[in-house]
């Protein structure tokens, strides 16, 4: 570890926190009197605890002081991933802990937010690793924890303003993924849009097709030969068939039976419940390629059904739907055929109203990711600012000046 700078120290955990492991659950603490809230493991994320589901279990007197959470107290994920923590605030007057977690209570030579930002950054740098043992699932002892030296300034104001300066990076953070939440309903929105539609059927708007598409042996495929499209080549929407297929032996009759074409249509025909129905429109070609059996492809009429608006269309909650209710079952896997493509709901709307929706879903999708860019920029400064004012290679003031 490199030198630290005048007025920083490391101490361990163990002397700068009072540390308690929380009660473990039996049939005894399930069952018995004086039931009260307790946080557990899965309730703690990074800064940030959830209560929409607590759970409750008994506490007698001496436990309720024991196990008691108070503001400024860290809980710190014993078990999974280890070293995941939250700062408690108050958010309960009458509220307990579980085995499976650490409480921190700081003697007071260290600010709890301090230590928040530094368990972040320590995770990250996967600093734990060493005191991790590991069974089916990690765990970090609290002997092993309680050891583990922490830098820090001396100076408790110091510790503040750096407290300062990463909370700030912090509000912003949260402010863009408030802005994201509000683009993704608005995002929703403009798909509902298409549910006051009156629907036809998706059949009335094919020009040709569903066709499955080839079925060859795995000796057939390898380095060479012909791209071709299977179930893992795309997610449900936008997709990207000049690049990273798999290559397949076909004829050349069966290239021009099987072949794709810009605007085609591809559907997931066998999949996982959950994914059959999944869709693609075919939007560039680099040379020519086929689809694999697992998926059917439609030719639409392009002066009824726009490729993109179907593709959106097909990923749409109704849609889904539809697939789900429509699919037949087998052990891991379920499927759909060409009758149930054929009578899928396809909204009554003409090609220019279908550009206009797609212009008014694309200007709140460009927006959204814009957002995110933005987010993962804040992210990776907020890290930088992190490794440089945890380690005392720049001081606080170097930030706010």
């Amino acid at each position: 570890m490199r030198e630290l700078p005048p007025g920083w120290t490391l101490t361990r955990v163990g002397d700068l926190f009072e540390m308690q492991i929380g009660k473990k659950l039996n049939k005894e603490a399930s069952a018995g009197r004086d039931q009260r809230e307790y946080v557990t493991n899965k309730d703690v994320q990074w800064n940030q605890i959830y209560f929409n589901s607590l759970n409750r279990m008994s506490f007698n007197a001496a436990e309720r002081e024991r196990f008691l959470l108070i503001p400024g107290d860290l809980l710190v994920t014993e078990g999974g991933e280890v070293g995941r923590t939250a700062i408690w605030e108050g958010q309960r007057t009458d509220c307990y802990f579980q085995m499976s977690l650490h409480r921190l209570r700081s003697r007071g030579a260290i600010d709890p937010r301090y230590m928040l930002h530094y368990m972040s950054r320590a995770a990250r740098l996967e600093l734990f690793v060493e005191g991790v043992s590991q069974t089916s699932i990690a765990h970090l002892p609290q002997d092993k924890f309680a050891k583990h030296l922490v830098a820090h300034p001396v100076d408790i104001e110091e510790q503040r303003r750096i407290v300062g300066v990463l909370d700030g990076v912090s509000g912003l953070e949260r402010e863009i993924e408030a802005s994201i939440s509000k683009l993704k309903a608005l995002r929703f929105g403009v798909m509902e849009e298409l549910s006051d539609l009156d629907y036809g059927k998706l059949g009335e708007v094919i020009k040709q097709g569903p066709q499955n598409g080839i079925y060859k042996p795995g000796s057939s495929y390898g380095l060479h030969g012909t791209p071709i499209v299977r179930i893992d080549s795309f997610s449900q929407g936008v997709s990207d068939f000049t690049r990273g297929l798999l290559r397949v032996a076909v004829s050349g009759d069966e290239v021009v039976r099987y072949g794709l074409e810009v605007g085609d249509l591809v559907v997931n025909r066998v999949n996982s419940l959950e994914l059959v129905g999944k869709s693609t429109s075919v939007r560039k070609l680099a040379e020519p390629t086929v689809f694999e059996s697992n998926m059917m492809r439609c030719k639409l009429n392009r002066s009824l059904a726009d490729p993109v608006f179907t593709e959106v269309w097909l990923g749409s909650s109704v849609v889904k739907r539809y697939f789900l209710a429509r699919a037949k079952s087998a052990i891991s896997q379920a499927s759909i055929n060409s009758d149930d493509v054929r009578d899928c709901p396809f909204p009554k709307l003409d090609v220019p109203g279908q550009l206009a929706f797609l212009a008014r879903l694309g200007a709140v999708e460009d927006q959204q990711l814009a957002e995110v860019a933005e987010l993962a920029k804040l992210r990776k400064l907020k890290q930088g600012l992190a490794d440089d004012l945890l380690s005392g290679r720049i001081a606080s003031t170097a930030v706010t000046a």
